[in-house]
């Protein structure tokens, strides 16, 4: 069979990236991140690398409805009080803030909540970028005071109502999050994502419908507002990613849930592709020499020629903080 004979087959489906014109994201960029524990997986990326960014200072936040009252919150400049906390199960809990925040310590949670409001303002105030991932359109509202719950803390089932967010109530939610968020930064660039983490404890059809929800939602409001996308709010496909271009169970992690660190790589490289910078991929890859430099276990400590390499690191190391004072390893 000649060259020009053979066939070449395609085994996976590719969805189209095109990098961003303007504004990337480079080692200058201050970065918020927001939304599903996915979100926490993209910042981990941006902390191994030595971006400037910042994590749900909240803790995660699943649903649309969290991450707009956390940036409601935080823009108003709220100040929580004991009214905001309850006891339950040997810990003080906020209905607003992930369990990552509890505390034994009715003080020392106030604490940390008000600190982390002022931290969320700053970072609202100075951010480059903010990248929003949406988890799950399923909530839960306190049947006591009717209020939508950023999470329920194992509070009993019986105290909430389930119910699903429509499409028109996640995109209302988004352009209350936009609105707000551009009342105090009106040139950050949004980037949307929605997580490709399942939420099976809901059944796999009703994941489905929810995940459905939040992308129909988030287009509907590109859709609608076609000035907004244009200048600086985009969308990014880790969902699609992860259902049509792995679409194979060897990229979920051991609960088939979560994706796993090669599923977690592809994206990060395909967000690489789209956001970063060439000049911050260039410092990147200095970065990644030295985070493996120092992981590096030698035979021989002592040696002349391990000496070297430490030295050789240690050089790098302030050659790059020279030139980025903020990177510290």
């Amino acid at each position: 069979m000649s060259r020009s004979d053979r066939v070449v087959m395609k085994l996976q489906t590719k969805i189209p990236l095109e990098k961003q014109p303007n504004n990337l994201i480079d080692y200058n960029s201050k970065i918020l991140l927001l939304g599903s524990c996915f979100a926490e997986n993209i910042s981990e990326k941006l902390e191994y690398f030595k971006f400037q960014n910042t994590i749900n200072p909240f803790g995660i936040l699943f649903h649309p409805k969290a991450v707009e009252r956390l940036i409601a919150n935080a823009i108003n400049e709220k100040e929580y009080s004991e009214k905001d906390v309850f006891f339950h199960d040997e810990r003080w809990h906020c209905f607003d803030a992930h369990s990552v925040l509890s505390n034994t310590s009715k003080e020392q949670l106030l604490l940390n909540l008000n600190s982390n409001i002022k931290l969320t303002y700053k970072q609202i105030h100075e951010s480059t970028h903010i990248i929003i991932t949406l988890g799950t359109a399923w909530v839960y509202r306190f049947i006591e005071n009717n209020q939508i719950v950023t999470n329920c803390h194992k509070v009993p089932q019986k105290q909430f109502k389930k119910e699903i967010l429509t499409v028109d109530e996640i995109a209302s939610s988004i352009e209350s999050i936009e609105r707000k968020i551009r009342l105090v930064n009106a040139n950050v660039q949004i980037i949307y994502t929605v997580s490709p983490v399942r939420h099976l404890k809901n059944g796999f059809v009703l994941n489905q419908q929810s995940k459905s929800h939040l992308i129909t939602a988030i287009h509907n409001f590109f859709n609608h507002n076609s000035e907004i996308q244009n200048r600086n709010s985009f969308y990014f496909p880790s969902y699609e990613i992860m259902m049509d271009e792995l679409r194979d169970y060897r990229f979920y992690a051991e609960d088939m849930l979560h994706p796993n660190k090669t599923a977690i790589n592809y994206i990060w490289e395909k967000f690489k592709q789209v956001w970063i910078s060439q000049d911050a991929s260039t410092i990147i890859d200095e970065v990644e020499s030295i985070q493996k430099g120092l992981l590096h276990k030698p035979f021989n400590p002592n040696s002349n020629s391990h000496k070297q390499f430490l030295k050789n690191i240690e050089s790098k190391k302030a050659q790059i903080h020279k030139q980025f004072p903020h990177i510290i390893f």
